[in-house]
């Protein structure tokens, strides 16, 4: 599972800058040119890391820090990047919720060294898939859809789990009853997946009747989609 991080910033050169070298480095990355936009990608993606620039338009990095850490699950780390550098601006940035801060100019390496640096002591968050507001934690055990707790039972959570961890294959139910039920009857468990997929498409599709997230694929089984 890679580390998703969210980069936050209206010039587009550096904007783009980070991007490539985060990628380098093995992150997944997504973006946002002012504090509105970021406000969309953070809830649909579910980062666990936030590069934030201070001077944004729209909505200030400040107030977007603080809207951030409003939030009921704000684990997320943050990092600011500004050209103020007085030290009253680095104290403000950290008291309404900043991990770390870096002045502008900055090496790319620099802000490699300060990412690695917080996650560190914060990478444990970081254990999660994400697709389209979709996020599963399967270290904590939790589901969120757009930052909502969705409530599953163990056996929809573990469907779910496995259903994101292979994503765009069509599953066979015969697959599903040998991952989830190995030792139970196939006969009883053919009907009892069928039943376990209703429950979770209602939880976790917009039009159940017509889902998009995990499709039937008629003769041959179930396939959770990302494409």
């Amino acid at each position: 599972m890679k580390q998703t991080i969210l980069v936050v910033e209206d010039d587009k050169m550096i904007r783009e800058l980070i991007r490539i070298y985060l990628k380098k480095a093995g992150y997944e990355v997504v973006e946002a040119a002012d504090g509105e936009e970021a406000k969309e990608v953070f809830l649909t993606n579910h980062p666990c890391l936030i590069i934030l620039d201070l001077m944004l338009p729209k909505i200030s990095g400040e107030e977007f820090c603080t809207w951030v850490r409003a939030q009921e699950r704000n684990e997320v780390s943050i990092i600011m990047l500004s050209a103020k550098s007085r030290t009253e601006d680095k104290v403000k940035g950290l008291k309404i919720g900043a991990d770390d801060y870096l002045v502008k100019p900055f090496e790319p390496e620099e802000l490699l060294a300060h990412i690695e640096a917080v996650l560190r002591r914060t990478g444990q968050f970081c254990q999660k898939i994400t697709h389209d507001g979709l996020c599963i934690k399967p270290r904590k055990g939790e589901v969120l859809l757009f930052d909502k707790e969705i409530p599953l039972t163990k056996h929809e959570f573990n469907l779910l789990f496995y259903f994101m961890e292979n994503p765009n294959t069509v599953i066979s139910r015969g697959n599903l009853m040998d991952q989830l039920y190995p030792y139970a009857d196939k006969l009883v468990l053919d009907r009892t997946i069928d039943a376990h997929i209703k429950k979770l498409r209602k939880k976790i599709e917009e039009n159940p009747a017509e889902p998009k997230r995990i499709v039937t694929v008629r003769g041959m089984g179930y396939k959770f989609v990302t494409e």
